[in-house]
């Protein structure tokens, strides 16, 4: 029998079927990039509202899944959310699509931004700067209310609640490209020891073999009571030894837990009801962000089964080569920056690219946090000035979409700069610093759907999210240092050396929290009340100097007018004199 020819290729079914679900992730994606405003934090707070209460492309536990995961990976924390979201829903093709939905936008208004001010004087109108510090207010008052509703999610038990706080005290305290990440790293492992129960049972023995010991120095007591004690030796001899017992019985409370989980599963599969017993045996330690709301927090003893809808079809050695690949590529273009400095060794649009994919790549916790890495490889090196940078800083936290757009508008500034291509600058700039942040996540997603059922990655994930939570407070105290600013002052200055700006974004977050106001109408209201401030305070300020100044130029007008006249009266006198005496 002769072998079946091939069946031919239907390519307009999956043409169709491809434009059906493009037009699917058009239909979902497309208002994201024009009306997602007040940076990640509020960015996340949208996509669950979006992805997890309305389309339910994903559920709750996967949300908190793949916010841990974009936050322990480089780059933008909100873009890559986004892209592991379509990739979960429709694939490669989707998640692409659905990233320049997200970000073009934004770039586009950018780059228009960075031809505008490149034409500007070097002063700033006064209102103007007004404008874009109330920008900045509104914007910390929208994150600020971003942290506290992310927080809620993320503290499940005192150990998370814990953690939120440490990452963010810790990142205040100290900024650095290397620490971000550890502190994550350790967050993950505190949870990790926590939940696998590691350190119980040496801490009982610990506990037992102090007991232990100060019963045996009670009996060897020499003078009567022991310091301290209302009861008499033997009377503490006996604590001592119900103490042990004590310690005895939590570690078999310990051992036996475990069986006790199991025999709980076990009945809640079939139906029956556990026992008080088993119920305070499965409250020992937090599972879910959902079940932490319910109650104080429960055990889980067996893998979590992930919904076939929620799996990705993707090989992990496919994610590993893909990791593998990245990593190459980024030691390749490091050892070229290196061997070939800056022009005229390489074009200077080369290094531009350079700089923008080693900061995609070594910046953790998002957008904040690429501000001043941005400044040191762009202002530091000359290429953009101070005035510019930080006017694309307050523009940048006004406008909707990714914060690493900021990348276009610096990259446009650069080129305009040296003469080059705005346009080739921008889109330089734009692919090198998202490029490296959405390649690992891709292939992390790979690996991550061979592990992700696994119980101690479950562990490890509480506290990463908790402390990436943290990290967000981080943000708010960053950009609240330098969201003043004006013309004053090159590099920005504190919110809190104006009272006016506290109020700006105490009224922002309150109107999130208490009157559901949206973040764009918070960070316009914090923009209005910045031009108020200008028109109430700061312009008859101008005002009264310039009446005072060309008071005091008058003044000087007259005094050097009286000066000449007495200098001319003196020189006729003199002259006068003079004459007389040769006449005589």
């Amino acid at each position: 029998m002769s072998p079946q020819p091939p069946a031919p290729i239907n390519f307009t079914g999956r043409a169709r079927a491809l434009a059906s679900r493009s037009w699917k992730v058009f239909l979902v994606n497309w208002h994201l990039g024009f009306t997602a405003f007040g940076g990640p934090p509020v960015h996340f707070r949208i996509f669950n509202d979006k992805f997890v209460q309305k389309t339910k492309w994903i559920d709750e536990q996967v949300y908190q899944e793949l916010f841990s995961v974009s936050q322990a990976l480089s780059g933008p924390g909100s873009t890559k959310m986004l892209y592991c979201i379509n990739l979960i829903q429709d694939g490669f093709l989707a998640a692409v699509f659905s990233f320049l939905l997200w970000s073009l936008p934004g770039a586009i208004g950018m780059y228009a931004l960075a031809v505008g001010v490149s034409k500007i004087d070097e002063t700033l109108p006064r209102p103007v700067y007004a404008l874009l510090s109330g920008l900045n207010a509104g914007t910390v008052g929208v994150i600020a209310l971003a942290a506290v509703e992310l927080s809620e999610k993320a503290i499940t038990d005192r150990l998370t609640r814990i953690l939120v706080f440490l990452g963010a005290t810790a990142g205040m305290l100290y900024n650095a490209l290397w620490y971000f990440p550890i502190l994550m790293l350790a967050s993950g492992i505190a949870t990790l020891v926590h939940d696998l129960r590691w350190m119980h049972q040496p801490i009982s023995a610990i506990v037992g073999f102090g007991t232990s010991l100060k019963g045996k120095l009670i009996r060897a007591w020499p003078f009567g009571k022991w310091p301290g004690s209302t009861s008499d030796a033997n009377n503490d001899n006996n604590a001592a030894v119900q103490g042990r017992r004590n310690s005895a019985d939590d570690e078999e409370n310990i051992e036996m837990s475990s069986v006790a989980k199991a025999t709980a599963t076990a009945s809640s599969s079939s139906g029956a009801r556990p026992r008080a017993g088993q119920q305070s045996q499965l409250s020992d330690l937090p599972v879910t962000e959902q079940e932490a709301s319910t109650s104080s927090s429960t055990a889980e003893s067996e893998p979590r089964i992930i919904p076939s809808e929620f799996r990705l079809d993707f090989s992990w050695k496919i994610g590993t080569a893909i990791v593998a690949c990245f990593f190459a590529t980024f030691v390749a273009v490091m050892v070229t920056r290196g061997v070939f400095p800056n022009p005229p060794g390489l074009p200077l649009l080369y290094h531009l690219f350079v700089n923008m994919y080693l900061a995609g790549t070594i910046i953790f916790g998002g957008g904040p946090v690429v501000i001043p890495l941005l400044r040191e490889y762009v202002v530091a090196e000359g290429w953009v000035n101070p005035r510019d940078f930080l006017i694309g800083l307050a523009l940048i936290q006004a406008f909707p979409g990714p914060n690493f757009n900021f990348a276009v508008f610096l990259g446009a500034l650069t080129a305009i700069g040296s003469g080059n291509n705005p346009v080739a600058g921008a889109v330089l700039a734009w692919v090198g610093i998202f490029s490296p942040g959405l390649i690992l996540v891709h292939g992390t997603m790979g690996i991550w759907s061979a592990v992700r059922s696994k119980r101690w990655v479950k562990a490890v994930l509480r506290g990463v999210n908790a402390s990436a939570v943290g990290l967000i407070y981080t943000a708010v105290y960053r950009i609240w240092c330098v969201g003043y600013i004006d013309e004053g002052f090159q590099y920005g200055k504190s919110l809190g050396a104006d009272p006016w700006w506290v109020v700006v974004t105490a009224t922002s977050y309150v109107g999130g929290r208490w009157f559901k106001l949206k973040a764009p109408v918070a960070i316009i209201l914090g923009a209005i009340m910045g031009l108020i401030r200008y028109g109430v305070v700061l312009k008859p300020a101008t005002a009264s100097n310039t009446a005072g100044d060309n008071r005091d130029d008058r003044r000087g007008a007259d005094a050097t007018q009286n000066s000449r006249n007495l200098q001319q009266s003196l020189a006729r006198s003199s002259v006068t004199g003079a004459f007389d005496g040769f006449a005589s």
